[in-house]
């Protein structure tokens, strides 16, 4: 492996940098031409006039005018955008020297955004069949939350978390969740222990420029482990080549838990070469409320680095990329005084530790940024190379990546240096696309894709899932059809997982009490916790679909796609504690893969003051896994000396159905007014027979996020002055109901009452330059320190008691949490 590591390594640093067989090349091609203002044929300066497929773009002089030199003869998308215009994309023809003049509208609603995700080429959402959601960076910066995937769970209806403290959300579309969802960094697979439910996304969310959301099935594109969707983060990428280093500071801090965050970036780009640096720090204490205080061991510190070199020829271009990510996570266990209801802590192992009489966390320990002993430590390193070039008419893109992720949780108060859980988990994924050329109007690629997984125990006491060699690899093909208003698209794929694992040993060791692995041929007094593995799964994915502009204003688009996803290793093989999740994991090695069958349907509205959407979607999984809680004769849990709970995996039948809605009002007569609204609901049910007309004893489906309606009225205030530019004042309320569909079987979840949080904020441009301003924002979140519960919420389940002095269970989300946050550019 080390080998196979290291000519890896070597293939990502030689991937082709002067590019590879050119099309028709000339120096005489050339894109020229002004950005005139629709009303006033004024020239506008300062506009970004960009082309995505060759990631360049350049800015507009004081008389307008924008020039693209060198480029090859064929066919481009441009997006010309500036702040108070609209934005606009449309392809332009290059042959000789080319003159294009275009003229901007002043602000409105558009429906013209672009998107890159599981298409074969950049691609307009309106003429997507799928559902996707984009999330500028404008929004990114301007929502306050502890890590990126709450950030997008704010600004994507649909998309919800499931969280164990402030700085831990996993992504879940439409109520399917863990690798279900595929998430994507810079166009690679995500791949970090993703099974845990107590392991979050390894991203630093300074660096993250703008993100995008599919929802639904994109199994086509990607495999196993998109069977819901995908979230695809993408980090900042120089796009300027006028040879000026620019950069950017972002600074923040959260009172409720004591966040401190810093980020720098620092990035060059001319006509060739471009490059990026970049770096984070986070450290935040244990976040409180008003019922539970401070809760103990839920701070954490976050380091991240990252560059990035890459090469612009005038057939394509070549990025090879670094990123570092090393976080200390607390992760609470919930145990508490059964009277006082103060946070304890574990200081003694095994038959030695009374739950009931653990000492009481000390005021000075709730209060300190310190972590407890027992805690995570999470490590992800990533190298990857991305390359895009044109062969004749057609394009291929070429990508090949190496990751390494570290986990330890360390569970051990008599021997806090010894980790609990400690792998590590080596990722190779390669990737290569070739799009056709158009003929007759139909675009067509074809790829394959995968990764080898190698995933090894280390110096641990705890083995939750066996050591595994994965392969995987898929193949297909997509097409796409546009004539006029109608775009037809879809594909078809197959792909093929093999998972193998040789017998694993666990005995005890002598010198210190705890287990560890046993190795062949000392394996004299071990027990065999997980036999040898052999497993291969196969599936087809399917998708068609079609987008249809009904008029100017009103598009129309629906899906119908089948999903693949095989059973991932603790679904099958888990066998043991995870002491992080506090669960014990069963598994079942005779799952077979999921399957599901999905449709979509999307009316989308974007007229003069508003702008409107409305998704309905139903999906039916075939042979759905999932987890309950594992219970005695008489209803009670079933827990080891610690309390850890046990979860066995079950497979059956499933339907999910729902809908997200949209409107946002922008009257045009009123400037600078926002009224925007969004709304979603998923309904998720168990289909075997057993549990029909059952309701909460086995019909509903756990992980189903509540009806949820997101509501925010906000006033942008244009002022004369020459620092302050412009402030923006916001009003949000998030209306989360009443979840009464759970799983109630053997006490899995319960039902969880509604609640209303008020969030305001004001944010101010401050021009400090003529040409640099900084951004500044203050933001009270849950204003009115409103007690509650999410259902998604794992610490609302960390309770050791059936009963409390004060009726309260579980610990409860964030109180009221006053936000500043900088973002200077320079």
């Amino acid at each position: 492996m080390n080998n196979l590591i290291r000519f890896l390594a070597i293939i990502c640093c030689l991937c082709p940098l002067h590019g590879m067989a050119q099309g028709r090349l000339s120096a005489g091609n050339s894109l020229t031409g002004k950005i005139l203002d629709e009303k006033t044929n004024a020239p506008i300066a300062g506009a970004s006039v960009f082309i995505r497929s060759l990631h360049t773009g350049v800015t507009t002089n004081e008389n307008g005018v924008y020039q693209f030199a060198r480029l090859e003869e064929r066919n481009y998308t441009l997006e010309i955008s500036i702040v108070g215009y609209k934005k606009i994309v449309l392809d332009v023809y290059v042959s000789g020297t080319s003159v294009k003049d275009f003229v901007l509208a002043t602000s409105g609603n558009t429906m013209a955004e672009v998107v890159v995700t599981g298409v074969s080429r950049a691609t307009l959402i309106r003429e997507n069949p799928v559902s996707i959601s984009s999330v500028s960076a404008k929004a990114i910066e301007q929502t306050i939350q502890s890590n990126v995937i709450d950030v997008l769970v704010k600004n994507v209806p649909g998309l919800n978390a499931v969280k164990t403290g402030p700085n831990i959300s996993k992504p879940f579309i439409r109520g399917l969740g863990y690798n279900r969802v595929l998430t994507l960094y810079d166009g690679m697979r995500q791949e970090g222990q993703q099974w845990g439910d107590e392991h979050g996304i390894e991203a630093d969310a300074y660096n993250i420029e703008r993100a995008e959301v599919i929802k639904g099935p994109a199994s086509l594109m990607f495999g196993s482990d998109a069977l819901a969707g995908v979230v695809s983060l993408f980090p900042y990428i120089p796009k300027e080549k006028d040879s000026i280093i620019r950069g950017k500071f972002t600074s923040e801090y959260q009172s409720n838990n004591g966040l401190i965050g810093n980020g720098i970036r620092i990035s060059y780009s001319n006509q060739h070469w471009l490059l990026a640096l970049r770096g984070s720090y986070r450290i935040a204490k244990n976040y409180s409320n008003k019922v539970d205080g401070p809760v103990y061991n839920t701070g954490f510190d976050e380091k991240n680095a990252s560059a990035l070199i890459g090469y612009n020829s005038r057939s394509g271009y070549s990025h090879l990329n670094f990123t570092l990510y090393d976080n200390l996570q607390g992760i609470p266990d919930g145990s508490r005084d059964s009277l006082s209801r103060k946070f304890t802590k574990q200081v003694l192992e095994g038959a030695a530790d009374d739950i009931i009489n653990r000492p009481v966390v000390s005021a000075a320990e709730l209060h300190s940024y310190t972590l407890s002993p027992l805690h995570q430590h999470i490590q992800h390193y990533r190298m990857y190379s991305n390359n895009h070039y044109r062969l004749n008419a057609g394009d291929v893109d070429i990508s090949l990546g190496l990751q390494q992720n570290i986990r330890r949780e360390y569970s051990h108060p008599t021997a806090p240096d010894q980790a609990g859980l400690f792998v590590r988990l080596n990722t190779m994924n390669y990737g290569i696309k070739y799009i056709a050329p158009l003929l007759y109007d139909i675009e067509i690629s074809a790829g394959i894709n995968g990764m080898y997984q190698n995933n090894k125990s280390r110096n641990a006491t705890d083995f939750p899932i066996p050591d595994y060699h994965l392969f995987d690899a898929g193949a297909y093909t997509y097409a796409k059809w546009k004539n006029d208003k109608l775009t037809i698209s879809g594909g078809i794929r197959y792909d093929r997982r093999t998972l193998n694992g040789n017998n694993f040993y666990v005995k005890t060791n002598p010198a210190n009490g705890f287990n560890q692995q046993a190795f062949y041929p000392d394996t004299a007094g071990a027990v065999l916790q997980f036999p040898v593995l052999k497993k291969t799964f196969t599936g087809i994915s399917l998708s068609i679909g079609a987008a249809y502009q009904l008029s100017e204003q009103i598009s129309l688009k629906g899906n119908i796609a089948r999903g693949y996803r095989s059973p991932n290793i603790t679904e099958i093989a888990s066998n043991g504690l995870d002491p992080g999740a506090h669960i014990i994991y069963l598994g079942n090695r005779n799952f077979v893969p999921e399957f599901s069958f999905q449709q979509d349907i999307e009316f989308s509205g974007n007229f003069r003051n508003l702008r409107a959407s409305l998704s309905l979607f139903n999906n039916n999984i075939q042979d759905y896994i999932y987890l309950t809680q594992l219970a005695d004769a008489q209803g009670n849990a079933l827990t080891d000396a610690q309390g850890n709970k046990t979860f066995q995996y079950q497979q059956g039948a499933a339907r999910l159905y729902g809908m997200e809605a949209s409107l946002d009002v922008r009257p045009i007569a009123w400037k600078g007014f926002e009224f925007c609204n969004n709304f979603a609901v998923v309904y998720g049910i168990n289909k075997n027979n057993h549990f029909k007309d059952k309701g909460i004893n086995g019909e509903y489906l756990p992980l189903i996020p509540a009806a949820k309606l997101l509501s925010s009225i906000s006033q942008e205030i244009k002022t004369n002055a020459k620092v302050f530019t412009a402030v923006t004042i916001k009003t949000e309320v998030e209306y989360n109901a009443a979840q009464h569909r759970f799983l109630a079987l053997f006490n899995t979840e319960t039902a969880t009452p509604g609640f209303t949080l008020i969030n305001v904020s004001a944010v101010t441009a401050i021009q400090y330059s003529r040409k640099h301003s900084l951004q500044f924002q203050i933001q009270a979140g849950n204003l009115f320190d409103v007690v509650y519960q999410s259902n998604l919420s794992r610490l609302k389940y960390f309770e050791y008691y059936s009963q409390s002095p004060n009726g309260r269970l579980g610990m409860y989300g964030m109180g009221r949490n006053i936000c500043l946050k900088l973002v200077a550019s320079f």
